[in-house]
């Protein structure tokens, strides 16, 4: 890659490619640099530090992961909403378990306005439930907690008994309902 082609945007490109097949340990300044074929402080133009570009990284996935919960929310509502945004949400972490894993959970400035965004979704899938206020943010809490430990896990191989996995997460997506109507009462 020619040093003029080098933006914020190429750099956190050329990192997605490095996280896609090494991992996201494998996600260093020097790294980027020899894909781009650079120098390392080439890219202190673009990126301040490490820091940032996994910040900047983060921010690229959960906007995937937010066009990807969108989509599948679209047009839907209560149980078939959750239901496909849960879906979206494992489809998502699996064909793409090193980026998933290389998101940052934590809010950070930087993923501010994509993760309200995300959290927005969820909260318009749940609006069917009845909950509001801070009863919707412990359903938010709960449902993601849910949709990540799932993707998390099963990214892992974490599962190893013999049981479907698409079986298990339709029970979850279940289990997910039933606490979200029974929250609604209580």
């Amino acid at each position: 890659m020619a040093r003029a082609a080098l933006s914020p945007d190429a750099v956190v490109d050329l990192a997605l490619r490095i996280v896609d097949e090494e991992g996201p340990d494998a996600l260093t300044l020097s790294a980027v640099a020899a894909r781009a074929g650079v120098a390392t402080p080439s890219l202190y133009k673009h990126v301040r530090n490490l820091a940032e570009l996994r910040a900047l990284v983060s921010v690229r996935v959960m906007g995937e992961l937010t066009e990807i919960a969108s989509e599948a929310a679209l047009g839907r509502s209560g149980d078939e909403a959750l239901r496909a945004l849960m879906d979206g949400w494992r489809s998502y972490a699996a064909r793409h378990s090193h980026r998933y894993s290389a998101m940052i959970q934590a809010p950070r400035p930087e993923t501010a306005d994509v993760g309200d965004r995300l959290v927005g979704i969820m909260l318009a899938a749940l609006r069917a439930y009845g909950l509001e206020g801070s009863a919707a943010i412990h359903a938010v809490r709960c449902l993601r907690a849910a949709m990540h430990g799932f993707a998390v896990l099963e990214a892992a191989g974490a599962f190893r008994l013999a049981e479907d996995l698409d079986e298990s997460h339709a029970l979850l997506a279940r289990m997910v309902i039933a606490g979200l109507r029974t929250a609604r009462e209580h």
